[in-house]
């Protein structure tokens, strides 16, 4: 249970700079597939950069939105509800910063609430923010529960992260049917 509020600069939207065009992107796309042994004029890769930096955009959209922004609205219509809340199995795709590999799983998300209540899309959505930026699975399962309560204030938060990663299944060791569990 995370318990400690401390400032973590949640009141900003992580705005990067950009430095980099889309071109410039697709010109990149197109160095990786030669590097590959691939011939990026070639009919079925005529259009992959445009379609890979596409893809890309919408895998890390989570640095153009802003946490609180998300947990903003909350009710009070609880008629004295003092229980815990959870989410559970809130399905997410990320990528680790090490090797931009695909992280698949769940997330559990649980607050005890003090006198007001979040909409649970709220909680999927926070998920979803955090999933999509390059990541270890110890700093987002922290991010999430640090967010919730420094946010909303509750009584106690707890989030626990259960996921597969493609760098451990499909490169590396080549492990299949592993999974980490962070809380």
């Amino acid at each position: 249970m995370a318990t400690e509020k401390k400032d973590i600069g949640l009141s900003k939207t992580l705005k990067l700079p950009k430095y980099v065009t889309r071109e410039e992107a697709e010109d990149a796309v197109r160095v990786l597939l030669r590097w590959a042994g691939e011939d990026p004029k070639r009919e079925g890769l005529i259009d992959t950069p445009s379609r890979y930096v596409k893809a890309f955009k919408e895998w890390f959209a989570g640095y153009e939105n802003d946490p609180v922004e998300i947990l903003s609205r909350t009710f009070d219509e609880v008629e004295g509800y003092d229980e815990m809340v959870v989410l559970r199995n809130v399905r997410f795709e990320s990528h680790c910063e090490h090797h931009i590999a695909p992280i698949i799983g769940n997330a559990d998300v649980a607050y005890l609430p003090d006198k007001r209540v979040v909409g649970i899309s709220k909680l999927a959505r926070l998920v979803d923010l955090y999933s999509k930026r390059l990541r270890i699975q110890e700093r987002f399962t922290a991010q999430i529960a640090t967010t919730l309560n420094n946010v909303l204030q509750h009584k106690g938060v707890g989030v626990v992260v259960e996921a597969s990663h493609g760098c451990m299944t499909t490169r590396g060791i080549e492990k299949t049917g592993l999974t980490m569990v962070t809380s």
